[in-house]
């Protein structure tokens, strides 16, 4: 670790955080997620943006982002969470994670202060996301897990004004700081990045069983609205044995009504070496998730319309028709029953669907400054 990476420059923050103590020889050991970075003075976490100050644990990138979008809420993914509405978007910068295979490595992955240009105040940004006419705000492109405090400030300005918040995360994180994350969350979409302890450990340099337990707290110790997304890479977790596997766990031990989102790999960071995941596997995996009792599986990164479509598990019906991110077929009473027979659809609803489209936005937050 060099010398530029110790220094805390004037572009962050020094922000206190909770999840930490300090060890007999003197060393901050980070509590908030399973890696456990222990560091001297001077040194940053894995996640480069929690960092050891005067031997104390600080968060260096609160109040600060790598940009804002305005999205449609099923780019998260999320099916079923106020379909067709918009979301304000924002990252900031590292990741706990160290995925050969990273889709956003040049924000997860970056080093460089310069990627945390936009500053806002949880206030700020609940209050251009009330002014967009944004349901919801989402905290992604990296982990919030690592923005711990930064995101929770952000949710519980949203929830004064009426907005909700969503987690788009790897799941990688300790109980403690868990319990009081979700506890500000309404709906969560996690990267349940492959089925086998091998792939964590050799391809994102974490461990499997920390994000099931995280799933399962999710699902039945929250109330917050939970789907799931992987990644399918070509020879490395789209075995139809891991496919199996993987949603037959899912539906033991979080229950058929949880969406499962299987998206298209293509190659990057450092991982050149796959080729891009064949439309065929998907529809494969799709397949094998229905076949296990998975009610809801969609395929993504693809154009699929049935595949990214909602359907009755009792009756067959579309319920929600999906072209890409624009809707088509809704079929949902206000109650979010099935129009043709009465089944309840699993999840959060509005009596009718939002109009965002497939529109993108990029957003300023200094055009909302008062």
């Amino acid at each position: 670790m060099n010398t530029k990476e110790m220094h805390v420059t004037a572009k962050e923050s020094v922000w206190p955080t909770r999840y930490w103590h300090i060890l007999d020889d003197g060393r901050v050991q980070c509590d908030l997620c399973p890696r456990y970075c222990k560091l001297h003075e001077g040194q940053r976490g894995l996640c480069f943006v929690r960092a050891n100050v005067g031997n104390k644990l600080i968060l260096t990138s609160y109040g600060r982002s790598s940009g804002y979008c305005v999205d449609p809420i099923e780019k998260k993914p999320l099916n079923h969470f106020l379909p067709g509405t918009s979301v304000l978007s924002f990252g900031t910068a590292g990741c706990n994670l160290a995925c050969k295979f990273c889709q956003n490595w040049d924000i997860s992955k970056s080093r460089e202060v310069d990627t945390l240009a936009d500053e806002a105040s949880p206030e700020l940004i609940a209050r251009a996301a009330q002014e967009l006419g944004c349901h919801s705000v989402a905290y992604t492109y990296n982990d919030p897990v690592i923005f711990h405090e930064y995101a929770i400030d952000v949710a519980q300005a949203c929830h004064e004004r009426g907005i909700k918040s969503v987690a788009v995360t790897a799941g990688y994180v300790c109980p403690e700081p868990r319990e009081e994350f979700y506890r500000h969350m309404d709906a969560a979409n996690v990267d349940l990045k492959a089925f086998s302890e091998d792939f964590y450990h050799r391809l994102t340099g974490g461990h499997l069983q920390p994000v099931l337990d995280t799933l399962v707290y999710i699902k039945h110790h929250t109330r917050t609205w939970l789907e799931l997304t992987t990644l399918l890479i070509p020879g490395e977790n789209d075995s139809d044995a891991e496919l199996h596997a993987m949603t037959q766990w899912v539906v033991e031990h979080l229950g058929p009504d949880v969406p499962m989102h299987f998206t298209a790999f293509h190659p990057d960071w450092k991982m050149l070496d796959k080729p891009p995941t064949p439309p065929a596997t998907l529809s494969r995996a799709r397949g094998i998730a229905r076949e296990n009792g998975v009610r809801y599986a969609y395929t993504g990164n693809i154009h699929d319309k049935a595949g990214e479509s909602t359907y009755c598990h009792q009756c067959g019906e579309i319920l929600i028709g999906r072209d890409w991110y624009l809707l088509s077929d809704w079929n949902l009473d206000k109650d979010g029953q099935c129009r043709f027979c009465g089944t309840r659809c699993a999840g959060i609803f509005q009596a009718s669907p939002g109009n965002w489209g497939a529109k993108r936005i990029p957003i300023y937050l200094r055009d909302f400054a008062a």
